[in-house]
């Protein structure tokens, strides 16, 4: 008996019989071929398929219908293949072949694509098309060259998020105001310069970030948002607040950073849920009264005008742990100060201030206090350098005794020189980081390596660049450095010069275009923490597998294959692997032989197992799941 779909076969059919049914099969094809010109070839989309699948693997459609996931990132797509957007329309590939079907492979209990990741592509434009996955609830397009949006996104009455950041959008189309489930939408580093009047109509977001566009208002219709918990606006170009904002009763943070305020609604004062509160780089001359913040954790208001800061500003704000007024021109602060007893930091770093509340020293919480660069009479430098412990104990100590004389000459103070202002001079000496970061530089100045002078720097921030190179100079700091951020830059190569920080514990590499690592990183033998991700690794870098102190590898969003469960059982200290969204179609069981892992993730990879329900169950079930698959 001929096996169900088999080939036509001598011991089956007759020669005759054979050569009876070649006409026939013919006459079937062309007569299908005739229907297909007439009416359009359905399988047209699966031609294209193969045609694309050099950027798009058919592996990746084939998983994606099982999972309803399908990650995109990195590719290099100039456009998305109309296979993609065809995927829950076209009749899969699988169907098209005359084969039994075991139970993983059964194309027709396909599961509609519910996210669909498209990020650091060079896609210029969606297509139309889009409403053709009408079950996304994720879509996620950050960091392309998009200068607009498909009006049929406005049809996907599932989505909950959109991430459409790191972008060109010049403009939000109406119809995306009919998304009514939208929870997250992230609109940041665009080139917008209004929204729609009707934006309040969003009223299920709960996520709102526009920092850094050229927004000059905000629509009265934002008042409308009440289930907003976050909401970023910073680096734009307003000039005032709405007061309507006060009806966000559920928002946690807001983040005005670096626009033209001059004020606050005082009706800000009324949000009772208020936690987070960024007003940095601004023009305000005072801090608003928050009497109803009693939830308020962290108030930053550095780099304004504040002239004042009066006993009204503090006296209600029970909760708050960081209180940031770096870089105004206060003057004096005010003995309630001491109200503040869950204060853990207090930045006063380059004000006018010349002289301090001894009580300061009675806020038992607080572990960060900065002084540099203002006028101080009574503290001398060397006391200052001392830290926050020795600097609290000193005030304690002058309580009962205010030797203060009003004809004193003032000693050798910490007062930063103006010239040094762009450079966190403070930040160098006192918490042993070089930060220049979020400059969108190509080049790191050399007078940022010039200021660390002698001083040891331990943490290095360049993220948020625009760096193609990792800064030659970095291998001055050799000696000393322990924890250096390059994310959110365009490296593509890792430099020898940092493979010579033989104290790095910490690296930061996440977001860049990345492709490999070099073996000279093996020198690297105190290094704990790796972030790789968001780059374009196509395999699992194998410098890393000889870095026996490891402890955590995150190379999530990248392209990589596979992994050697052998090399990682090695690495006894790795107690965190994160491969999730990478291009793995099968997990080596082995891997369950890895049992210092504590957290392994796996999500977003086109391999049929481990399921997504065992996967869902959590490290220690994969693992185990993994070491019941070895052969014995």
């Amino acid at each position: 008996m001929a096996t169900r779909g088999g080939p036509c076969t001598r011991s089956q059919h007759a020669p005759s019989r054979c050569a009876q049914l070649r006409p026939l099969c013919r006459a079937g094809r062309c007569g299908m071929a005739a229907r297909r010109a007439r009416e359009g070839d359905p399988r047209a989309g699966f031609r294209r398929a193969e045609e694309q699948s050099s950027a798009v693997p058919y592996g990746l459609i084939r998983a994606a219908r099982k999972s309803g996931q399908l990650n995109l990132a990195g590719r290099g797509l100039g456009d998305v293949p109309q296979h993609v957007w065809r995927i829950n329309v076209d009749t899969p590939q699988e169907a098209q072949h005359n084969v039994s079907f075991g139970a993983a492979e059964r194309w027709w209990e396909q599961t509609d694509l519910t996210k669909l990741i498209l990020a650091s592509n060079q896609l210029r434009s969606l297509s139309e098309d889009i409403q053709l996955l009408p079950a996304l609830t994720v879509l996620d397009v950050h960091d392309n060259q998009l200068t607009a949006l498909p009006s049929a996104l406005g049809q996907l009455e599932n989505l909950q998020k959109l991430d459409v950041s790191h972008n060109q959008l010049k403009s939000v189309p109406e119809e995306l105001l009919q998304l009514s489930h939208l929870k997250s939408l992230l609109l940041q580093h665009n080139e917008l310069s209004h929204l729609p009047d009707g934006f309040g109509q969003l009223v299920g977001l709960e996520e709102l970030d526009l920092s850094n566009n050229h927004l000059t208002d905000i629509p009265t219709s934002f008042a409308l948002l009440i289930n907003l918990v976050r909401l970023n606006l910073a680096c734009n170009q307003l000039k005032n607040l709405p007061a309507d904002i006060s009806t966000m009763k559920n928002l946690r943070q807001l983040d005005c950073t670096k626009n033209y305020l001059e004020t606050v609604p005082s009706e800000l004062a009324t949000m009772a849920s208020l936690e987070q509160l960024y007003l940095r780089k601004n023009k305000l001359r005072s801090l608003p009264e928050l009497p109803s913040c009693k939830l308020l954790k962290e108030l930053h208001a550095g780099e304004n005008q504040i002239e004042i800061l009066n006993a009204e500003n503090l006296k209600h704000l029970n909760s708050l742990s960081v209180l940031e007024l770096r870089d105004n021109k206060i003057k004096s602060v005010p003995d309630e100060i001491t109200l503040l007893q869950k204060l853990e930091r207090l930045d006063l770093a380059n004000n006018d201030i010349s002289r301090l509340p001894y009580t300061l020293g009675n806020l038992s919480q607080l572990k960060f206090l900065a002084l540099e660069g203002n006028p101080l009479r009574t503290i001398r430098r060397d006391l200052l350098q001392k830290g926050t412990q020795e600097l609290l104990k000193y005030l304690r100590s002058r309580i009962q005794d205010d030797i203060t004389s009003p004809n004193e000459e003032p000693p050798v103070t910490a007062m930063t020189l103006p010239s040094e202002s762009r450079i966190n001079v403070h930040a160098i000496t006192t918490l042993k980081l070089l930060e220049y970061s979020e400059k969108q530089v190509a080049v790191i100045p050399d007078d940022v390596f010039n200021a660390v002078g002698s001083n040891p720097v331990t943490s290095v921030n360049f993220s948020k660049n625009q760096l193609a190179a990792i800064p030659p100079r970095i291998v001055e700091l050799k000696d000393s450095v322990c924890d250096v951020n390059f994310g959110f830059n365009k490296i593509s190569s890792v430099s020898l010069e940092l493979c010579t920080l033989h104290k790095l514990t910490h690296l930061d590499i996440r977001n860049n275009v990345l492709t490999s690592l070099p073996e000279e990183m093996e020198a690297l033998t105190r290094l704990q923490v790796i972030n790789l991700s968001f780059n374009r690794f196509k395999v699992f870098p194998s410098v890393l597998y000889h870095i026996l102190t490891l402890e955590t590898i995150l190379l999530s969003n990248n392209q990589v294959g596979s992994v050697d469960p052998l090399q990682l059982k090695k690495m006894e200290q790795l107690g965190t692997l994160d491969l999730q969204n990478n291009d793995l179609l099968q997990v080596p069981p082995e891997l369950g032989n890895c049992e210092s892992l504590r957290t392994l993730l796996l999500e977003g990879n086109p391999f049929r197992t481990p399921r997504a329900a065992i996967l869902a169950k959590g490290t220690a079930a994969v693992l185990e799941y993994l070491r019941s698959r070895i052969p014995t």
